[in-house]
Order: C-alpha cells, then structure tokens, then sequence
C-alpha cells in the first residue's frame, strides 16, 4: 500500500484529466506490445502483487491467464474478485507472500516497486519473487525510470522535500534499471529492460502524440534504460529434463 495521496498538489492542480488518460492508455498499448514478444501467449497461473484497483488483466487476460492479487487493502481485495478481475484474491504484502516455491508462471509488480522502495530494499523482494516463480518463469514489472528527465527531477523533489507538495506523495521513488538488474541477477533470474514510453502524463497531448513514435525504439541498447515508465522483465532459467538449468 503506498503513502496517503494529497489531492491539493501543484501538478494535479494544472493537470487536465484527458491529457492523462491519453498518456495511460500509450501505456498499455506499450506494455500489452512488449509482453507479447517476451511472453508465450499459452497462459498460466500470475500473483499480481501490490494490485490496487487494477491487476492487470489487460496484460493476463483470462480464461488463458488464472490470475491471484494480493493488495494491503481489503477493499481492493475484494473489489479484484466482485469485479472479476481476479480469479482469486487476498490480503498480503511483499516480502511476507503466503505461496509455496515455484507456485506461478509470472510475479507481476504494476507501478509497485517504487512504492515499495520507499520503506524496504527491493533485494529481497525480488529474491522471493524469484522463488515463487516456476522455471521458465518471469518477474514482470512496470516502473518509472530514474535516468529520464522526470525521473531524475522527482528523485530531486524528494531529497529536497518537496514531492508531496509538487504531485502529491511521498513514496515516488523512481528505480535505476541498473539496479534492478543486479538484484535479478542476484537472485538467480536473467533480466531485461525496456523502455515503456518516453512521453510524461503532464505533457500537453500535442507533444505527448509527437513523442509516442519514439517509444517503438524503447528496446534499443542506448535508449531501453531512458525511459519514463520502464518494463522490468526478469526469467527464471528454463530446465533441463534431466533437471539442470539451461545455461
């Protein structure tokens, strides 16, 4: 669960709805496009972690995904089965998961971890979301990227104290993808980063259009770590028969 929301903050104050929704709608679209290249599309069992009032299902659409959120809230738990987002759902919160070793096909954290990363280190969250994962499995996360110009002006806000008042929170902690990477790979996962989207939400929609041509680049070496809002992909080695890893 993140820190309490204040509605009275500069951005939102001259924010205009429609421009944001343009932007999380460009969102999708990337994530949905993404996954679909990485992901087999046969389907399988997902934990949603942290999974508010949206969990993802327009990444794991059923009957193919099975999907299970688990969220602090109780109101949004149930929300996730009433509305038949989810096939199942409880009350959990990262690094504590009730779920035995190797019970998912993929451990998603949708715009999660840099609230996360606000109260706890995310190594061990990443290693247990690792030992949820079955082989061949994937930790899949979508975050804001430190190394974007937003990026880096909210990680300044919030060393100056002034986020909550600028946007509304305090617990925006945008993530260095080389961070991210180094945690995965300590906890035994092969990983990648791609860039989402370069655009920003606030941006007005003329120049957020003009920018979403960019965003087909977003898996290039030089610009996949540059990204507003960063796919985080992070594979449980596939076995053997004989029961090795591969690699």
């Amino acid at each position: 669960m993140s820190e309490p929301y204040a509605d009275d903050n500069l951005l939102d104050r001259v924010s205009d709805p429609n421009t944001l929704e343009l932007h999380y709608a460009q969102v999708k679209r990337r994530e949905r496009t993404l996954l679909a290249r990485l992901l087999p599309p046969a389907g399988g069992d997902v934990l949603s972690v942290g999974a508010g009032w949206d969990v993802g299902r327009h990444l794991f659409p059923a009957p193919g995904w099975r999907l299970t959120a688990v969220d602090l809230d109780l109101n949004a738990v149930r929300y996730a089965t009433e509305s038949g987002q989810a096939d199942d759902a409880l009350v959990a919160s990262a690094g504590e998961l009730p779920f035995d070793p190797e019970s998912f096909d993929v451990v998603l954290y949708r715009l999660v971890l840099h609230h996360i990363a606000y109260k706890q280190p995310l190594g061990p969250v990443i290693a247990e979301a690792a030992r949820l994962l079955r082989p061949g499995g994937a930790l899949v996360a979508v975050e804001p990227g430190l190394f974007h110009p937003v990026g880096a002006a909210l990680a300044l806000a919030n060393r100056a104290g002034v986020s909550e008042r600028l946007h509304g929170t305090v617990d925006d902690m945008p993530l260095s993808p080389l961070k991210l990477r180094k945690h995965a790979r300590r906890a035994g996962l092969d990983p990648e980063v791609h860039a989402v989207t370069f655009a920003w939400r606030r941006l007005p929609r003329v120049v957020q259009r003009g920018v979403y041509p960019l965003d087909g680049l977003g898996s290039l070496p030089l610009l996949r770590d540059l990204g507003h809002h960063l796919l985080f992909f992070a594979r449980r080695p596939p076995v053997h028969s004989g029961g090795s890893p591969v690699g």
